[in-house]
């Protein structure tokens, strides 16, 4: 099952990659015309590869990155298999997600430097639908990893 979300995201870098170059190349000819405010915008055009190429080598650092954590704590056998219950749709029902999420949030305020315990944080902020933290706490463990050599 991983293979096929490994497969689709360096699919979607590559595109990102031909449309970064494609804006590239755009943004080169239009500093070669002769128009000061077509230069101008030539000049504009040039930032947004760069950002766009370093958005991309982050979120595929922050990929790899997770994946090999995931394989870690898989192999460890720390990633959590708390039987949630779904709705037809395949959606987690919210409240179970929201006390599950209770119980990963005290282990992480009794172990706040282990990066296990933040991962599993991540999971339960991640089903619990808030994706806005599950990547900060994603983050922390892999600060956290990085700090005990893991990474």
């Amino acid at each position: 099952m991983r293979g096929r979300p490994r497969i689709a995201a360096i699919g979607m870098a590559l595109l990102l990659v031909l449309y970064l170059v494609f804006s590239a190349f755009y943004a080169l000819r239009l500093v070669q015309d002769s128009l000061p405010i077509v230069q101008a915008m030539g000049w504009a055009l040039i930032v947004l590869p760069l950002i766009g190429a370093w958005a991309l080598g982050a979120e595929l650092l922050f990929g790899y990155r997770v994946e090999k954590l995931a394989t870690r704590l898989e192999a460890d056998g720390g990633i959590p298999d708390d039987p949630l219950p779904a709705r037809t749709s395949g959606r987690l029902e919210r409240e179970a997600a929201d006390a599950i999420f209770g119980r990963y949030a005290a282990e992480v305020g009794e172990h706040p430097e282990s990066w296990p315990h933040w991962f599993r944080l991540a999971l339960a902020y991640d089903a619990a639908r808030d994706r806005r933290r599950a990547r900060w706490a994603m983050r922390q463990s892999i600060v956290f990893a990085r700090a005990s050599a893991v990474l």
